[in-house]
């Protein structure tokens, strides 16, 4: 029986290289993390945003930030190809994005966030996540308008920040790429 999985080798053939990144359009998917504790949730982040095109990554607060050999090994080295900046606090970067005509949207199970499946949202976003454990600020809760929710269907009531990033990042480009 031959193979079917292809090789790292052939994987690697398939994509750009860090020159090459710099001229592919990024989309306009935004993603600000706010009080991580986690470096390895910081270089997951990284990973996927990578992987689904983020424009860039909001870092705020205590937010562990690259270059960090231990952010680096979670990042695979997508902490050198995706765009980022710190911002000691976090209304700062709202700022900047209401500056940037940016749509912020609060990732968090608050009174008034809704489903994301359900949320229409314009481009360019920026989804906002916050602290493992209790998520973003109340300040910044109260400052963005838009709240939305992953729906859990167990008995957790959340999922690890960097795997909800994931889950939304990969929903915001599912609904770019239809819109094309």
């Amino acid at each position: 029986m031959s193979r079917i999985k292809r090789t790292n080798h052939e994987l690697k053939a398939d994509r750009p290289t860090k020159d090459e990144i710099k001229f592919i359009d990024r989309l306009p998917i935004y993603i600000m993390l706010e009080n991580i504790r986690s470096v390895h949730n910081v270089g997951s982040v990284f990973r996927t945003g990578d992987g689904f095109g983020v424009s860039r990554i909001f870092l705020s607060g205590y937010t562990p930030c690259p270059p960090r050999k231990d952010l680096k090994k979670t990042a695979l080295g997508a902490d050198e190809v995706v765009p980022w900046s710190h911002y000691e606090n976090s209304i700062d970067v709202i700022d900047y994005l209401e500056e940037q005509k940016i749509s912020p949207i609060v990732i968090e199970q608050t009174i008034h966030s809704v489903p994301l499946y359900e949320i229409d949202f314009k481009y360019p976003v920026c989804f906002i996540f916050g602290n493992e454990v209790t998520g973003v600020t109340e300040v910044l809760a109260k400052r963005v308008k838009t709240h939305a929710e992953v729906a859990m269907e167990g008995v957790k009531q959340s999922l690890n920040v960097a795997v909800c990033a994931g889950v939304v990042g990969y929903e915001a480009l599912r609904r770019y790429s239809f819109k094309k």
